[in-house]
């Protein structure tokens, strides 16, 4: 790969950070968010395996996991203990027929 194409890719990268405003939390949330190994659940809820990292993060995850069906979240429990998981549950909004 040439020197321009390099730069290209991280003119393009760099422009993306700045738009979405993405720093140590974001990139922790990145790699966090959606369906993989990091959120297991369905449209009832799910869990999150817990790490310190998370601290202040943990809703928006299950805030973004929740929305793909249309739904809030909330959390349910915290084990701030390695090998324990943060809980969700998805519920309906209130104005939403279903």
């Amino acid at each position: 790969m040439g020197r321009s194409a390099m730069g290209r890719k991280s003119l393009i990268v760099g422009a993306l950070v700045a738009l979405l405003g993405i720093g140590s939390t974001g990139a922790v949330l990145a790699s966090f968010t959606g369906p993989g190994p990091w959120v297991t659940g369905n449209n009832t809820g799910g869990i999150i395996p817990y790490s310190p990292d998370l601290e202040g993060v943990y809703e928006k995850i299950a805030q973004d996991y929740c929305a793909r069906w249309r739904r809030l979240s909330q959390i349910t429990s915290v084990h701030r203990v390695y090998g324990d998981y943060i809980s969700f549950v998805c519920i309906d909004k209130p104005w939403m027929i279903h």
